[in-house]
């Protein structure tokens, strides 16, 4: 049996131990295969994918660089249930597949330490204190950079940790964060940015602005209905930590985040 059967047969099972534990509201978390694992074994990947996670059937979920069409990805779920883990493993995979001549990326954080690993990595530009002044000089360059690309193939990614607190603490940048938010991906500048889901009313007209979501655990369903902008039934009981789901054409595609060597 070679690897990417065994990983169909690990994500199978984990799959049904998820809807075991749904039953009881009690989800574990799961022990998913690390990501330089599954890079390894997926072989070479289009040179204008970005990871995201493992989908249910174990194939690779994926972003195109060069396609703006999904425009900047909002991760909403409740707090403590993944969030940052899946900017970081978005962030390792960058690096793992890309060169700093393809993909770079920069983070705007209030908590700084929880990056602390990533600091010297190859790809990192910066890690960005939210209430930092070196935050609204961060997003100003970055509209600089996206007004003078003229077809260049390096992405930039930029993961901002709690949507909430960049806007609160850095009122004078939120011209440039709404024009990164519009303009940004057609311009080869992805906005990555995570939402508290207890925060999804209050920030309602930012929800707006993004086309693409990745809904993690919600415990109170008003928000997660809010949270996914749609009536249609909603993926219950993600694992926290673990799982999130995003909208695909009329249904959902769950998919994991894998663990970080």
């Amino acid at each position: 049996m070679d690897k990417l059967d065994q990983f169909s047969l690990m994500i199978e099972a984990l799959s049904e131990v998820a809807e075991e534990e749904r039953a009881r509201q009690t989800p574990p978390a799961p022990d998913l295969p690390t990501l330089s694992s599954l890079l390894a074994d997926f072989g070479p990947l289009p040179s204008e994918a970005l990871f995201l996670g493992l989908a249910e059937d174990s194939l690779p979920v994926l972003l195109n660089l060069y396609d703006p069409v999904p425009g900047p990805i909002l991760i909403i779920a409740d707090q403590a249930s993944g969030k940052t883990a899946l900017l970081q493993t978005v962030a390792r995979a960058a690096e793992l597949l890309h060169s700093p001549a393809e993909v770079q990326y920069g983070v705007v954080t209030s908590h700084p330490n929880e990056w602390k690993h990533f600091q010297d990595c190859k790809n990192n530009v910066g890690i960005y204190p939210v209430q930092d002044n070196s935050t609204p000089e961060l997003l100003n360059s970055l509209v600089t950079w996206a007004h003078n690309n003229k077809g260049e193939q390096q992405s930039i990614l930029l993961f901002i940790d709690n949507l909430e607190e960049v806007i609160k603490s850095n009122p004078q940048a939120e011209q440039n964060l709404r024009w990164l938010l519009l303009r940004g991906p057609s311009r080869h500048v992805w906005p990555i940015i995570t939402l508290n889901a207890n925060r999804v009313q209050e920030l309602s007209a930012w929800l707006e602005l993004f086309r693409t979501r990745f809904i993690g655990h919600i415990q109170e369903s008003t928000c997660s209905q809010l949270a996914a902008g749609t009536s249609d039934p909603f993926p219950q009981n993600l694992i926290a930590g673990s799982q999130f789901a995003m909208r695909e054409s009329n249904h959902w595609l769950n998919f994991w985040v894998p663990a970080l060597d």
